[in-house]
């Protein structure tokens, strides 16, 4: 969404992003000038300190999420042309409903497909919410996802609309997603196969060129010795396994390598002092990836798009959600290998680096480094302004 802001401004828009209130997000948004309108809370703290919500207690929280942003949209979209929206359902569809308040144009962007109805493949299920083992049609699927999240989120939804003079909402995801969602991911990485049933386009993954420098001591560990494995799991707490790090460690060291463990929201850290390991607090992916033997990941769209880009092979340890199609992908296009499942063990991990390290799986790496796309949000952005300039009313002399 940076990325998006960016390019937005570059054309001439004038941009606000309504984000939660997480230090990091206000900081880079800051260090690009764009305003930031906060909303909701941490989503760090929630993410680390609380336990993922029950299906029992997803629509209380979908609740407090739409009203939020109800408040937050309210302040964020006065006097725009347009609201972009992206992640969690109850989330999107508050946005969505002021949008439709304040007559602006919504446009639906997702970093993943896994969200947007296809007859290719079956839906994610909801916490709590498993489908019918015996149903395997994916347009049945399709259906049972959408009642699901009508029972989950639609009367939190309703409550919320109806408190501002809005009609209820019969098919909450159809809502969200609308008549021709965005898909901001890359073609080759995460191709959409086309079906009827929606028009999505497809722009390309919204990449920010970083330019930050690396950090001078570690530019010093990379400069002292054959490239490291990078391991790092992001905004994942890793509650699957509380010894990650040295699972990760002990794995790395027996293919005769050095470590480089990001501390992420797990907070992960060295388990010695030896000098073939380091670590790294928020970092510069773009610069960072190009110097590794190998990254070792959760899973998340940005992170699995970023060492693709870089050509570094990847081990992807899903976590989530849209997690374990990115370690498949990955997998199917040989540029890594895909763990089975969210705890390594020194074994599991062990095998999954020995086939990620291989020169083979080096050599697809770089080589498919160079068809992903760097001009996704670029795309986005003249899709929105040609769009919002083409709804206004011409200028009267």
């Amino acid at each position: 969404m940076l990325a998006l802001a960016v390019r937005l401004r570059a054309l001439g828009a004038e941009v606000r992003v309504c984000a939660p209130p997480d230090e990091e997000f206000a900081e880079r948004l800051a260090g690009v000038g764009v305003p930031m309108v906060p909303f909701g809370q941490s989503a760090r703290a929630l993410t680390t300190t609380a336990p993922p919500p029950s299906s029992a207690d997803l629509p209380r929280r979908a609740a407090e999420l739409i009203a939020g942003q109800f408040d937050a949209v309210t302040a964020a979209a006065e006097g725009c042309d347009a609201l972009v929206a992206t992640g969690m359902m109850p989330a999107a569809a508050g946005a969505r409903s002021m949008a439709e308040k304040l007559g602006i144009r919504y446009v639906h962007a997702t970093f993943q497909q896994l969200t947007l109805p296809s007859p290719h493949r079956p839906p994610l299920a909801y916490p709590g919410r498993p489908f019918p083992p015996d149903v395997t049609d994916n347009r049945v699927l399709w259906d049972l996802d959408a009642q699901s999240i009508n029972a989950l989120f639609g009367e939190a939804l309703n409550t919320n609309r109806a408190s501002i003079g809005l009609p209820p909402v019969d098919n909450v995801r159809d809502y969200v997603i609308g008549d021709q969602p965005w898909l901001a991911t890359d073609p080759t990485l995460d191709p959409w196969q086309e079906t009827t049933d929606l028009d999505v386009v497809q722009t390309g993954a919204w990449i920010l060129p970083d330019l930050r420098p690396l950090p001078a001591e570690l530019v010093a560990f990379l400069d002292a010795g054959a490239p490291p494995v990078y391991v790092g799991f992001g905004s994942m707490p890793m509650r699957a396994s509380k010894d990650v790090a040295q699972v990760a460690i002990e794995a790395i060291r027996a293919q005769g390598r050095r470590a480089l463990v990001a501390r992420g929201w797990a907070d992960l850290a060295l388990i010695d002092d030896r000098d073939d390991c380091s670590v790294v607090g928020e970092v510069n992916q773009q610069a960072l990836f190009g110097r590794v033997a190998a990254v070792v990941h959760h899973g998340g769209a940005g992170t699995t798009t970023t060492a693709a880009r870089a050509g570094a092979p990847q081990v992807v340890v899903p976590q989530a959600a849209d997690q374990p199609y990115w370690a498949g992908r990955v997998a199917e296009l040989g540029i890594g290998a895909a763990h089975d499942g969210p705890a390594p063990t020194f074994e599991s991990l062990s095998a999954a680096l020995k086939a990620a390290l291989t020169p083979e799986t080096r050599a697809r790496a770089r080589a498919m480094a160079g068809t992903i796309r760097t001009d996704g949000a670029t795309v986005a952005a003249t899709l929105l302004l040609d769009a919002v300039s083409r709804e206004r009313p011409p200028v009267s002399a």
